[in-house]
């Protein structure tokens, strides 16, 4: 019998699937890292998986840390790196992008 967690790590990566299907392997892999390990694992799987994504599009393909590091304060950063997250999402296939009114809510 499989475990609730690995049937939910299933669900998780099933969604990521559909939601991303032209994203790297390497990257794919460090979406389900971030997934796996999440504080968010209570959530449904494809909220789970969303914010896996956007987390790991912010930290590794914008200037979100450096803009931190520059200064600035996470609302701010946030706004200054959405146009290459939503950039990042159209290459990997994702139907779904970040709406301005969205930043708030995405996860650190």
């Amino acid at each position: 019998m499989i475990s609730d967690k690995a049937y939910r790590l299933r669900q998780v990566r099933k969604t990521l699937k559909l939601m991303i299907p032209n994203a790297s392997l390497y990257d794919f892999q460090k979406v389900m890292t971030i997934a796996e390990g999440s504080h968010l694992r209570h959530l449904p799987s494809p909220i789970l998986a969303w914010r896996s994504v956007t987390t790991h599009i912010r930290h590794n393909h914008t200037q979100y840390d450096a803009l931190l590091e520059e200064g600035y304060d996470i609302e701010s950063a946030k706004h200054f790196v959405l146009d290459i997250m939503n950039e990042t999402l159209e290459l990997w296939g994702a139907t779904k992008r970040i709406e301005v009114n969205e930043i708030s809510e995405i996860e650190e």
